[in-house]
């Protein structure tokens, strides 16, 4: 299993870096006011005493330009864990590089080697680029489930 060089776990001292490229991302998604990451809830999800996050970075001329945040999953009808992607972004200056390519190929050996069936995420429907390059790599869309999801105050409700 050949290992890109430009690709490498993150160590706290990568999280002020993630944090930036969080902001960049959910400013590219169109929804900036959306992000609220601080620097202390990365590092306790990624270094915490119960680590509930991962995360690949890119670097590029000696600079964190990428990451791939994820945290594990599970099919119960596999019955065994899998990778879910929360966010892949490579800075668009070295988009083209294979740097997102390295990171999505940095978590299929993730799964390889601790036998983990499956690989997942999201892609909003305009994003096109992503998709193209998504199929690309032979990632196939599911487009029988919808995501539902509960925040605010619609999860406070429920939640009382």
């Amino acid at each position: 299993m050949q290992i890109d060089e430009r690709i490498r776990r993150a160590r706290p001292d990568d999280v002020p870096a993630l944090v930036e490229l969080v902001y960049a991302l959910a400013e590219y998604e169109r929804a900036p006011e959306e992000c609220h990451l601080t620097e202390d809830q990365l590092r306790t999800a990624l270094f915490g005493d119960q680590p509930a996050a991962f995360c690949h970075v890119a670097e590029h001329e000696g600079q964190v330009v990428g990451c791939a945040i994820w945290f594990l999953s599970f099919s119960t009808w596999r019955g065994v864990h899998g990778i879910y992607l929360e966010d892949l972004f490579v800075r668009p200056e070295t988009r083209g590089t294979g740097l997102g390519k390295a990171l999505l190929t940095a978590l299929a050996q993730e799964c390889v080697r601790n036998n983990y069936e499956r690989l997942e995420w999201s892609v909003l429907n305009w994003n096109t680029p992503a998709i193209d390059f998504y199929k690309s790599l032979g990632a196939k869309p599911q487009d029988e489930w919808t995501v539902y999801r509960l925040t605010d105050k619609a999860l406070t409700n429920l939640g009382a």
